[in-house]
């Protein structure tokens, strides 16, 4: 009987406090105490043997209204994360032959979701300048079996960031050819000057939020969407959490977003000058460089293609070698995944002190021909 393939997430988590987690975009510099006190209180209250309030707290629904610039009336569903909020759009508002407008490298997660609803994704290539889509791309693909458009601000692997002028000129082109816009905003936090497309379009935009990526609050699973009242009940019907979702998340999230103005601007100062350093080390690496810099979320790429070496195979020599978990990029894009790592820097400048010193070794290991190094044949 052979081996299973070996699992690098299975390996990362059973090594947890061994491991600098750069793989997944996660926040670690929001002040701990900040989620820390309310959630003891709630557990000490014994909040979790009850089931919370439907439709949210009522706090944390305007809480995350007034975070985006909604009004109070505004449309809103609480769910358990940005990700499951996807899924109920997605399946809620599409059909099959249905095709929606969207980008390689993108979350591909999403395009999953759109296929499981019978649509496919129109996927137009942005691995090049400007490394995002442009207004008139996205009108030249636009037919009659156009239902949506998916715009990613900022996009999640490339680190892009998309100017007002282009938000403003994608919503109206979804406003004059009556199509949903799907405007998934998770890392907006991150960006200098972020501009959210309801603000173009909001009878067609449907905004996706979540506080797993600005809070750092991704293991307790919340987020959802925002729009206009009646788009937001059409996509609520797919609602399975018809008793509300994890009250501890909805406690931890109001605590964040009611602080967020007090540590924000603490965590864009940190993660900006984390990418410069790491900006630095793949500089000094013959063979890689970053497609998109500065990046306007909490991640960028490293194309490693001169280096001739596998995404993943980096991926392997960082994780069991260094500690350093990074994200390969075959999960990201079906036509550029094999150029490029995905690394996040919304961490400590601890962790990046790892990075830094394990990049340039780990790829000068494997541009040697040295044997990589052995993935454990069975994991704790």
């Amino acid at each position: 009987m052979t081996d299973p393939p070996f699992d690098a997430f299975r390996y990362a988590h059973a090594h947890r406090t061994e491991i600098v987690w750069m793989s997944q975009n996660t926040n670690h510099l929001v002040p701990p105490e900040v989620v820390q006190e309310p959630l003891f209180a709630a557990i000490r209250e014994r909040r979790y043997e009850g089931y919370p309030f439907g439709s949210g707290d009522p706090e944390l629904r305007d809480l995350v209204l007034a975070d985006l610039g909604f009004e109070r009336d505004a449309g809103i569903l609480i769910a358990a994360g940005g990700t499951e909020a996807l899924y109920m759009l997605t399946r809620a508002l599409l059909a099959p032959g249905d095709e929606v407008i969207a980008s390689d490298p993108s979350y591909l997660i999403i395009h999953k979701f759109i296929e499981l609803s019978g649509a496919r994704t129109r996927n137009l290539e942005i691995y090049q300048e400007p490394y995002r889509l442009t207004p008139d791309r996205v009108q030249a693909a636009i037919t009659d079996k156009t239902r949506m458009i998916l715009l990613i601000d900022p996009l999640n692997p490339l680190g892009s960031g998309y100017p007002a002028e282009d938000v403003r000129a994608i919503a109206e082109l979804a406003h004059d050819h009556h199509l949903i816009l799907l405007n998934d905003v998770t890392y907006r936090d991150f960006a200098p000057a972020p501009t959210l497309a309801a603000k173009f379009a909001p009878e067609e935009t449907l905004t996706v939020w979540s506080v797993s990526k600005n809070c750092g609050l991704a293991g307790l699973r919340l987020g959802g969407l925002a729009g206009r009242p009646e788009l937001v009940k059409k996509v609520a019907k797919f609602n399975t959490n018809d008793l509300g979702v994890n009250i501890l998340a909805q406690v931890a999230a109001m605590a964040a977003l009611r602080t967020k103005s007090r540590w924000i601007d603490s965590v864009r100062t940190t993660t900006r000058a984390n990418q410069a350093r790491i900006r630095e080390a793949v500089a000094d690496v013959p063979g890689t460089f970053l497609p998109v810099y500065p990046s306007h979320a909490s991640m960028f790429v490293i194309d490693v293609t001169g280096a001739k070496i596998a995404p993943e195979a980096l991926q392997q020599e960082l994780l069991l070698r260094h500690g350093v978990f990074i994200r390969a990029g075959n999960y990201l894009s079906p036509q550029f995944g094999q150029r490029f790592v995905r690394v996040s820097f919304s961490n400590s400048p601890e962790d990046i002190d790892c990075f830094v010193g394990a990049f340039a070794p780990a790829v000068a290991a494997l541009t040697a021909g040295a044997t990589p190094i052995a993935a454990p044949a069975a994991h704790p």
